[in-house]
């Protein structure tokens, strides 16, 4: 692990951030304060357990920080004894000391005399809340400043799109703990029957190396499940199919990795798997030839849409037309349908993307980072090809797209599913940092499956 990781989570240094770009954009006053409410702790209904938690090792947590004196006071809730009998102690105070870099770790029974010592002459003096935050409620009824709910949430949405030296760390780990589990997956295959064997050594792999948070719900499709982007399933049995996609990454310390290989499930893959996995090789490939900092994330997704376009034409799916003209048709969309990755961080899907849902262009419309990309963000670059029955089937019956299909050759790819390839990436100056570092190509996990690796 790396060494930073032994220091303090840079709680004030974020705080730090958010206020330099609130001033960039705002008038802020030097006597404003910044206020955070942490998640309440929510029970699943009829049932007496909490539903999980991320962030700060609490919920029920409070944060504010002072922009004139930089001071960062966190609010835990007080001792429950109750509570300990039964779960043992929580985070104490002079814990939280030692993990966060904070000025002052307080109870919340001292939050509302502490709101309320927020007075000023100043007229420009605001707290500031994030959107959504209840201003009628204890401990926010007695505060004495006037309150603002515009503009903190999308000053930190903006600011978590670069990462520090200590959050890379975290992302880092999380992939290097992703990288143990994906290979244990490859050397579960040959006694695996079942697409949930594989997710429970994924997940077993991931706790035995201490991190007990999946980033996401894992995606474990075989065959023809693997044409559902999103599968949840993982419960279908692995006989008479060629491949499975595992989509699956752990979390450590609230950090994210998404990663995402494509594996033959008789250890070697067959013809049609292994012309497709090639073209998506290509697609990652050229996308990341084009990668750094500045360069727009459209751009790059446009190119690996014309990889794909090239490739399905050489191997006869699409045909009676150049590349240029299915591009202009947008048949690759009927193959690639969704965007070429997103933000990486405390969220899987991390802020700052600026998604255009509603994009008139299908290409476009599913794309979760729009514009350019920063240097310091961490982004997930995974291109795939899917034969999915349910987006493909429709360009089958238009009349303008159908003859730019050959069925006949699409009929030995639907057993394929979809291939799909994924890494978690840091964007630099002039080009990018692979932060994921599971097995990856095909002869590697052949060989891994195989008990030769």
């Amino acid at each position: 692990m790396d060494p930073i990781l032994k220091g303090k989570y840079p709680a004030k240094e974020h705080c730090a951030k958010v206020t330099s770009y609130l001033k960039s954009k705002h008038d802020v006053s030097e006597t404003s304060v910044i206020y955070l409410k942490g998640q309440k702790t929510k029970l699943w209904e009829d049932n007496d357990e909490p539903q999980p938690f991320r962030g700060c090792a609490l919920p029920d947590s409070h944060l504010t920080y002072q922009i004139s004196t930089s001071t960062l006071t966190l609010f835990i809730p007080p001792l429950d004894p109750d509570s300990v009998i039964w779960s043992g102690l929580p985070l104490l105070p002079r814990e939280a000391l030692k993990r966060y870099d904070i000025d002052a770790c307080l109870t919340t029974s001292d939050l509302p005399s502490h709101l309320a010592s927020f007075t000023t002459q100043d007229p420009k003096s605001t707290l500031y809340l994030k959107t959504g935050t209840t201003i009628s409620e204890p401990p926010l009824d007695i505060a004495s400043l006037p309150t603002d709910h515009k503009f903190l949430q999308p000053a930190i949405d903006k600011c978590r799109v670069t990462k520090d030296s200590y959050e890379i760390a975290l992302l880092r780990h999380a992939n290097t703990v992703s990288a143990r589990a994906h290979t244990a997956v490859l050397r579960a295959i040959p006694k695996a029957k079942n697409e949930q064997d594989l997710e429970a050594t994924f997940i077993a792999s991931c706790i035995s190396s201490g991190a007990k948070n999946q980033a996401y719900h894992g995606i474990f499709g075989s065959g023809e499940n693997a044409a559902t982007l999103h599968y949840q399933h993982n419960n279908q049995p692995l006989e008479a199919r060629r491949n499975i996609l595992v989509d699956a990454g752990a979390e450590w310390d609230c950090y994210c990795s998404d990663v995402t290989r494509t594996m033959p499930l008789n250890g070697k893959f067959d013809t049609e798997s292994r012309q497709i996995h090639e073209i998506v090789e290509k697609m990652q490939d050229a996308a990341f030839a084009l990668l750094k900092a500045g360069v727009k994330w459209e751009d790059l997704h446009i190119r690996a849409h014309e990889v794909a376009v090239e490739g399905l034409l050489a191997l006869g799916i699409l045909c009676n037309g150049t590349a240029e003209e299915l591009m202009k048709e947008r048949l690759g969309v009927a193959f690639f349908p969704h965007g070429l990755g997103h933000y990486l961080g405390m969220d899987t899907h991390d802020t700052g993307g600026n998604p255009n849902y509603e994009d008139k262009d299908i290409i476009f419309r599913y794309l979760r980072i729009r514009g350019e990309i920063p240097e310091g963000g961490v982004v997930t670059v995974e291109p795939g090809v899917y034969f999915c029955r349910f987006i493909i089937e429709p360009f089958l019956k238009d009349e303008r797209t159908k003859k730019y299909i050959d069925e006949k050759v699409l009929e030995r790819y639907w057993a394929v599913g979809g291939v799909r390839i994924e890494d978690d990436v840091l964007v630099t100056e002039d080009g990018y940092e692979t932060l994921t570092t599971a097995p990856k190509g095909i002869e590697e996990m052949e060989k891994i499956i195989s008990g030769r690796g």
